[in-house]
């Protein structure tokens, strides 16, 4: 292998500790860059990236590298928190580290890295890059259970051109040994989860402080209300905690007494969240979804045909049959879909090979739901006599208290 000049993201943790090792070892000249993400609590106890840090500069000191800590955020409030503010507010449930990835550390950081005069960077990642008759692809991890293509599914020819993810082809349990045997200090720090800006505190505590919300009915299937929500932007289909309502059902029986209630619609326009009873509830389960936003790995869509798909992390690939037409893309599946949530993101693969996606936009279980909300609320409406339909309105302006705008994210200073 030519011994090349790599710039590695250094988080502190022990997947791109290893990586940073891995790659000393086969003789490369090595530069670690701590990104500092997250501005705004670093001072109270959910912040942890001057601990972060820490352990990086550790890291550095035990394998001989360089270490540069460089603060990115600036450019990640504008690219990925003001988005994800956006799409919370519009009622989906945005996914930040797809979008931190494409638009920080393989965007921000690679141009930067490019500047020190990297011809490499490096990431923990798992998954892994191949290149073949002169493309690229992106291969899911060998790690099944760490595999993290889904989240790397934006990233193009250029990004992956320039990037090596070293611990792709190993297991966690692979990757913790050689942290140990080489004497890094962080070789067994528990892994980090959740969004890097939440941290460890309660996420709808940390929303409250950016987004308006007002408080509305909570309904099931049949129209009854059951209790009242806090905020629409505040909930997630399939959602089960939090919701603060019982589980007992008119009726009982093995599918009614005491099963549990789930998020399965969001009504914006009327400030209603619409909850079903049952994990297996219709309104839970689609046979197809369409994505925007799309974003191919090789440049341009696969072509029409059988393929499987991911609607969500840590989920199995599903058989799906993908039309990709224009800007938009349709997958079928051959079993429905749970929870198919807008917003978050359809990730395409082929075998081991990642290839790329889009947003959910709509899936079946939406339409499903909607088209059930509009028949229950025409056969209740009150007719006039002598004709149909509904009432007239009073005059006046709609008040839509669902459509609330995020807060102006307030500007801050870029600093490196």
């Amino acid at each position: 292998m030519t011994k090349s000049r790599v710039v590695v993201g250094l988080s502190g943790g022990v997947d791109s500790a290893v990586t940073a090792w891995l790659l000393k070892q086969q003789g490369h000249e090595v530069v670690g860059i701590f990104m500092k993400n997250w501005e705004g609590d670093d001072d109270d106890a959910y912040c942890s990236s001057n601990a972060d840090f820490v352990d990086a500069a550790a890291v550095a000191d035990v394998i001989g590298i360089e270490i540069e800590h460089v603060n990115f955020a600036a450019e990640y409030r504008d690219r990925v928190f003001a988005e994800f503010l956006r799409e919370y507010a519009a009622g989906r449930t945005p996914n930040p580290d797809v979008l931190c990835n494409a638009e920080i550390k393989f965007k921000a950081f690679l141009d930067h890295a490019m500047r020190l005069g990297a011809e490499k960077i490096a990431t923990g990642h798992y998954a892994r890059v191949r290149e073949r008759g002169g493309r690229f692809e992106l291969l899911k991890g060998l790690d099944p259970a760490k595999d993290q293509s889904y989240f790397l599914h934006r990233l193009n020819q250029a990004q992956l051109s320039r990037t090596w993810f070293p611990v792709g082809g190993l297991a966690k349990t692979e990757v913790r040994r050689i942290a140990a045997e080489a004497g890094l200090p962080n070789a067994k720090k528990k892994d980090s989860t959740g969004i890097c800006f939440i941290g460890e505190r309660p996420f709808r505590e940390f929303l409250q402080r950016y987004l308006r919300h007002e408080p509305g009915p909570m309904v099931d299937e049949r129209g009854r209300e059951l209790g009242r929500h806090v905020g629409l932007s505040f909930y997630t289909l399939g959602q089960r905690q939090g919701l603060g309502i019982g589980g007992v059902r008119e009726g009982g029986g093995a599918d009614g007494l005491h099963a549990p209630w789930y998020v399965a619609h969001k009504d914006i326009a009327d400030n209603t969240l619409h909850v079903v009873q049952g994990h297996d509830h219709a309104w839970l389960q689609s046979h197809w979804l369409a994505a925007q936003d799309l974003s191919w790995v090789a440049g341009a869509p696969p072509a029409a045909g059988a393929l499987a798909a991911k609607t969500r992390y840590r989920q199995a690939d599903a058989a799906c049959t993908a039309v990709p037409g224009g800007d938009a893309l349709r997958l079928d599946f051959q079993d429905a879909q749970w929870a198919v949530t807008p917003g978050q993101s359809a990730v395409l693969y082929d075998g081991e090979v990642c290839l790329g996606g889009g947003v959910i936009s709509v899936a079946q279980a939406q339409e499903t739901c909607v088209a059930a909300v509009a028949a229950t609320a025409a056969l209740s409406r009150p007719r006039r006599p002598g004709g149909g339909g509904a009432p007239p309105r009073p005059a006046g302006r709609r008040h839509r208290p669902g459509r609330a705008a995020a807060s102006r994210v307030p500007a801050r200073r870029r600093r490196r």
